[in-house]
């Protein structure tokens, strides 16, 4: 079955948590190209991906945010953007096995349209490259995160619907609050992203990092006011992130995560992850508030 027939029968699906900060855990150094630990340190990579697959994770995502060869170029790997992605979705899809869903992670290239340092074409076509990579390595999804431009999201959301047989899931990055209101740092509303990134094709939409998870609440309340249909993923952050001593350290503990999860549940969404500072203990907790 695919999310889509899971979401259908009113299953609240359960994403994994942050892979990033994770990677740092394991002894990835500032200056490192994650991605290439892929292929250079892959049992570390399973053993993050296998340890989301015992804390209850229905989806397991991909080690391969930065894999898009404009990212990539800056280690001197654009050539081996397709084979990074490959191995990364082999990874996660080995421990997935066959009953849970893998999504092929594909973040912002850093570059920004309007101010000319990339055409619509040549962003097509680096995430068309890494959305077929994570398809042909086992990705049965791909997600599309952290964006904050829309028409980057846009345009990746169209190359992975046009060039793969994937579910896609778009979700963007807001700050702000319910007072404030929230806004990418692009100035884009989550309602403008719902508009934008449904018309480009998107199965699944919603907000991932940001500030916290108890602000996802209201996101999801602004992204139902558009839209009542169209499933909503949340993946917030374990809580703002705060320099200590040169490390970056994130406060909410998995219980505290764990306990808005009813109230996003109200709010109307349907799959529930974790993003920055997440670890294999707040899946477990939520897990366990889902059940």
């Amino acid at each position: 079955m695919s999310i889509l027939d899971k979401l259908k029968k009113k299953q609240i699906l359960l994403c994994d948590g942050a892979w990033g900060t994770f990677l740092q855990a394991k002894g990835l150094k500032p200056g490192e190209c994650p991605e290439l630990w892929n292929v250079t340190h892959r049992e570390e990579v399973i053993k993050i991906a296998e340890s989301y697959v015992d804390a209850g994770s229905d989806i397991i995502e991909t080690n391969s945010f930065g894999a898009n060869r404009f990212k990539l170029s800056n280690y001197g790997l654009a050539e081996r953007a397709y084979e990074l992605n490959k191995a990364a979705a082999e990874i996660s899809r080995q421990a997935a096995g066959k009953e849970r869903h893998v999504a092929g992670c594909v973040g912002p290239t850093g570059k920004i349209l309007i101010m000319g340092d990339v055409n619509e074409e040549q962003l097509y076509e680096a995430f068309k490259e890494q959305s077929a990579a994570l398809e042909e390595g086992g990705a049965d999804i791909i997600i599309i995160e952290t964006m904050t431009a829309i028409d980057e999201a846009v345009i990746a959301t169209k190359a992975a619907r046009e060039n793969t047989s994937c579910i896609v899931i778009s979700t963007m990055t807001f700050d702000g609050d319910a007072a404030t209101g929230f806004n990418t740092m692009m100035g884009v509303s989550p309602s403008e992203m719902i508009i934008a990134l449904k018309e480009a094709g998107a199965h699944v939409i919603g907000s991932n990092c940001g500030n916290g998870i108890e602000n996802m609440i209201g996101i999801v309340k602004e992204i139902r006011s558009t839209d009542s249909n169209i499933p909503v993923i949340i993946q917030a952050n374990a809580g703002v992130p705060e320099l200590i001593d040169g490390k970056t350290v994130f406060r909410e503990s998995p219980e505290m995560m764990a306990s808005f999860v009813p109230a996003l549940i109200e709010a109307g969404v349907n799959i529930i992850g974790g993003c920055c500072g997440t670890t294999p203990a707040h899946i477990k907790e939520i897990r366990r508030i889902l059940r």
